[in-house]
């Protein structure tokens, strides 16, 4: 009877649990666009509210009835916001939201906020492409390896050539980054429809190639935790040829300068400058979004060393090719900042043409997804 007893207790104790934590509602976007964010937490002495929406800090929640604890964010503009909550020093997801994403080991929930540039990173009711995970064998590399790859609405039935964007994510990322964390496949779902874009396919491929595929789908790896790595060094260059090879054998695409574009952020800025310097007239649109990419020599123990050596004279060749696009974009308190500069005088000084945006901020996903949008409606125009 006792036993009974203890039981009922338990199970209700639980459900009174559950019951306050399926009432809290978080986040809740409010008519001006603040945010209030609420988790229950009934025992904390401490609740915090960390990321984007408080500017990369962390502030106090204020525990209200019920143990549920709240903090409003002043009103935000139209924007993707990644956010997490720490309670007495612990960090954690909210249990409310079931909005999640992964930046290589960090797990964070997000918020959209739709009327101007949200807009463009939710899915609307318009048509939609296809993202597949493609394995590609890789003979330089003597391995397989796996990309995504993102198909315009009605590639399937169109029987089209299609232009192709190689789309390079930076340190720490994978061939999800830009579908996860980019909203690559929202943005150019929606830009199309808007007809404010050309339907391109795009290929997102892993840039870190110490492994072949994310976490959980390696098969020479098993589960292995993610740490933010990457490749600063030839061998993704080196087998990009692999890449291009697999998606114009299997893909219906543009087989010329001008059906090529290539793209990338940080790591893969660098890897996007070094692809284009050793492939003079393959790609007529090249963009470094918050690039590290600069002039540099490497040493000999580098598996494929020439890949990096003689960089201006590359340049000069990749130049005389006549590119139709050559963007850089970076934010005005990224901390590559100044080597950003140091790449344009170079390229000023030879009479280089190419297209400068700067923008507020850091070295952060606004202002990626921004020059993802902006590049693609620069491409591929007929």
């Amino acid at each position: 009877m006792k036993s009974r007893f203890l039981l009922v207790l338990i199970v209700s104790c639980f459900c009174s649990t559950l019951s306050w934590s399926q009432k809290v509602i978080s986040p809740v976007i409010n008519a001006d666009h603040s945010v209030t964010f609420s988790v229950y937490a009934p025992k904390a002495t401490q609740v915090e509210l960390g990321g984007e929406p408080v500017n990369f800090h962390s502030v106090d929640m204020k525990k209200g009835s019920g143990g549920v604890w709240s903090y409003t964010a002043s009103p935000l503009r139209s924007d993707f916001y990644l956010y997490f909550f720490r309670i007495d020093g612990v960090y954690s997801i909210d249990p409310s939201n079931t909005y999640m994403v992964r930046d290589a080991n960090d797990i964070y929930n997000y918020v959209i906020l739709p009327g101007d540039r949200g807009d463009l990173y939710i899915p609307q009711d318009v048509p939609h492409g296809t993202v597949s995970r493609v394995w590609y064998d890789t003979p330089v590399l003597g391995t397989q390896r796996r990309m995504s790859i993102y198909t315009p609405a009605g590639y399937e039935t169109s029987g089209k050539e299609y232009p192709v964007l190689y789309l390079l994510h930076g340190q720490g990322g994978d061939e999800d980054a830009w579908l996860v964390m980019g909203r690559a496949a929202q943005i150019l779902d929606n830009l199309i429809a808007q007809k404010k874009i050309e339907p391109m396919i795009v290929v997102m491929p892993y840039g870190a190639t110490q492994h072949q595929a994310i976490p959980g789908e390696a098969g020479n790896e098993g589960m292995y935790r993610p740490k933010f790595d990457g490749a600063y060094n030839t061998t993704f260059e080196a087998h990009f040829v692999d890449i291009l090879s697999h998606v114009e054998k299997n893909y219906r695409t543009i087989k010329a300068p001008e059906g090529r574009a290539i793209a990338g952020l940080s790591m893969g800025g660098e890897h996007t400058f070094q692809i284009a310097l050793n492939n003079p007239g393959t790609f007529d649109y090249v963009g470094l979004f918050s690039s590290c990419a600069h002039i540099r020599e490497i040493n000999g123990k580098e598996m494929f060393p020439e890949l990096y050596m003689n960089t201006e004279a590359k340049l000069a060749k990749q130049f005389e090719a006549n590119p139709k696009l050559y963007y850089i974009a970076i934010g005005d308190k990224d901390p590559l900042y100044q080597m950003n500069v140091d790449l344009r005088k170079l390229f000023d000084s030879h009479g280089w043409k190419y297209v400068y945006v700067e923008s507020t901020g850091g070295h952060t996903w606004y202002n990626w997804r921004v020059y993802l949008a902006d590049f693609v409606s620069r491409i591929f125009k007929r």
